[in-house]
Order: C-alpha cells, then sequence, then structure tokens
C-alpha cells in the first residue's frame, strides 16, 4: 500500500486515537492542578512529536544499524499494531496501553509514551520513510498536522467527554480499533508478499 499525506495522516491519527487516549488522559491528570493540565498535554504532546520525528529521520539508519529491512519493520510493525488494536476493540480496564498506577504529574510515560509514540507510531513513522524518503516533507506534515489535532482533542478532553459521553468515545475507540486490525493485517500480508518475493 503506497501511502500520500492524506492516508499518512489518518493512519497516524488512527494509530496516536487522540479520542481513544482522552480517558487514559484524564485519569493520569487526575492529580494535576486544572491550570497546570493544559501545559502538562502540551508538554508530552511536544515530547511524543520529538521523539516520532526522531524516529522518522534517523529511522532508515536505524534500520541498516541494527540490520533489519523494512519487510521485517513492516511485519513486526503490523503485529505490534494488530496487538494494539485488539485491546482497542476489547477493552482493558488499564486502556489499550496499560495502565501507570504512580501518583503526581505525569512526565513522558505513559502519555507521550506509550500513549501517544507507543510502539505501532514509531514502527509506522519508520515504514513510511523507509518506503518512501523522497516523501519525506509530507510525512513531517503528516506527523505536524497528527500532533496538532491531539492536542487539540486532549486539551478539550474533559468537554468532549462531556459532549459525546463516556459510551458515545468508546463505540468511536471500537470503530478505529476496527479499522486499525485491517491496516495491521494489510501491513503483514504486505510483508509477507514481499518476503516471499525475495526468496
Amino acid at each position: 500500500m503506497q501511502y500520500n499525506f492524506l492516508s499518512a495522516t489518518i493512519l497516524l491519527l488512527l494509530i496516536t486515537d487522540p479520542l481513544g487516549n482522552i480517558p487514559i488522559f484524564i485519569n493520569a491528570l487526575r492529580g494535576v492542578a486544572t491550570e497546570r493540565r493544559r501545559v502538562v498535554i502540551l508538554r508530552e504532546v511536544a515530547i511524543a512529536f520529538g521523539i516520532l520525528l526522531i524516529f522518522m529521520l534517523a529511522g532508515d539508519r536505524f534500520l541498516r544499524a541494527m540490520n533489519l529491512t523494512d519487510v521485517s519493520l513492516r511485519i513486526g510493525g503490523g503485529i505490534v499494531l494488530f496487538l494494539i488494536a485488539l485491546r482497542m476493540i476489547f477493552p482493558h480496564p488499564d486502556g489499550p496501553m496499560g495502565g501507570d498506577t504512580r501518583g503526581g504529574e505525569p512526565l513522558i510515560v505513559p502519555l507521550a509514551i506509550p500513549a501517544l509514540a507507543g510502539p505501532s507510531a514509531l514502527a509506522t513513522v519508520m515504514l513510511l520513510t523507509s518506503q518512501a524518503p523522497g516523501k519525506m516533507f509530507e510525512w513531517i506534515g503528516a506527523l505536524t498536522v497528527t500532533m496538532v489535532v491531539c492536542a487539540v482533542v486532549l486539551i478539550l478532553a474533559e468537554k468532549i467527554q462531556q459532549w459525546l459521553g463516556e459510551r458515545a468515545v468508546t463505540a468511536f475507540e471500537r470503530l478505529m480499533g476496527l479499522v486499525l486490525v485491517a491496516i495491521s493485517v494489510e501491513m503483514i500480508l504486505t510483508g509477507i508478499r514481499a518476503f516471499v518475493h525475495q526468496l
């Protein structure tokens, strides 16, 4: 499957799952002062953006250094994405990424990593650049738009949950999980086809 700016943005939005992350962020920020929450959200989104950007820019060199091919990345990323998508469809009490029982203000874990910049997001940005390194500006643009949408949604998390209701947010997360299952299966099948052609 060949991606462009729009399809890459949609894919990254599905993977970062800002609506599905609303309950995770609300729970993680419960002990943080109301006036401080926006700063924490923007900081965590910026950290996630920085990490994903590093993997996007240096991912190809990282793959070569580890003697990994884009086929293994595609299959491995598809498997991780499939497992996370299953947790979105069949909810776990701790959310799709697991829980964090520590109190206080969260820093990096669990909001930046793995809620936003999880294994599937890292694998996806590396996969985009390994498939089409000439489209780097498109991928950076898609990642930027994704992070801006995540920041807006998560800043408005409590209001969105009130407007839509918890059931609607859960239903939307399951729908996104279903789409992600299809995308992950496609990634795995594409990787398997590429591997068979190499034999």
